[in-house]
């Protein structure tokens, strides 16, 4: 016999919208479970029952945006720093790249946009912002295992010791790492594929094996590529990083 769980928590399972929207939705009598409108929150269900929105908060999720741009160096990802202006900037009409069906930007895509994956002030790249929840919570959530792949310049030649421990075996903030897809393209350059984000964690973990990153380039979140996309211009994201 089936636990069941709360409705709200196996929307987000389920990746129909995140948590607080589906706490909305519910509150709102716009979630049919197995036939029945339920408008309660904290309702429990079958983990296999079938959840279905109704055709507004269906219109309301599509119309949701995210975008990828490729943040220039100098550009903080978040709250901006004294001198420095935040990404988000960047994201007006002459610096979009648009693509066939992609919508021209309007007031309501920048409302409650925020950034997924931050990258720092000094590392350039794939830098998503979203206005939908479910999108955040399969690249950064607690339970989040998307690659992350960069491309990482260091100051010097890189031993073959270093890269092993770079694969494995490395700790930062009294916590093991998980294990890192590492590749040496070039004598000083790696190509490093993560499935975790702690704070400026590629330069940490270069630092520990006696390794200083000059250069830090983010190409890929789960199946998304950077690709050929100019730095600092943007575009909407048309496919689903969470297969909703």
């Amino acid at each position: 016999m089936n636990e069941e769980i709360r409705l709200s928590k196996l929307m987000s399972e389920r990746k129909i919208c995140s948590r607080r929207e589906a706490d909305r939705f519910i509150e709102q009598g716009m979630v049919i479970v197995d036939g029945e409108v339920i408008s309660t929150l904290g309702t429990k269900v079958s983990p296999h029952a079938l959840v279905e929105l109704l055709p507004e908060a269906q219109r309301e999720q599509r119309a949701k945006v995210t975008i990828l741009l490729n943040k220039p160096v100098g550009y903080v990802s978040t709250q901006p720093e004294k001198g420095y202006r935040p990404a988000i900037d960047l994201i007006v009409p002459d610096n979009q790249v648009r693509e066939r069906g992609d919508p021209i930007l309007e007031p309501a895509h920048l409302w409650k946009l925020s950034v997924v994956g931050r990258l720092d002030i000094d590392s350039k790249g794939m830098l998503l912002l979203t206005q939908d929840g479910s999108v955040a919570k399969a690249v950064i959530g607690p339970d989040a295992d998307m690659e992350k792949e960069y491309l990482v310049r260091v100051s010097e030649d890189v031993p073959q010791d270093a890269i092993r421990k770079l694969r494995s075996g490395l700790s930062l903030d009294g916590k093991v790492l998980k294990r890192a897809k590492v590749d040496l393209l070039h004598p000083s350059l790696l190509r490093i594929v993560l499935r975790e984000g702690k704070k400026r964690q590629i330069r940490r973990m270069c630092e520990l094996v006696n390794l200083r990153a000059i250069s830090l380039k983010r190409v890929r979140i789960g199946k998304i590529y950077l690709g050929d996309l100019p730095i600092g211009k943007w575009r909407f994201l048309q496919c689903s990083l969470t297969n909703r």
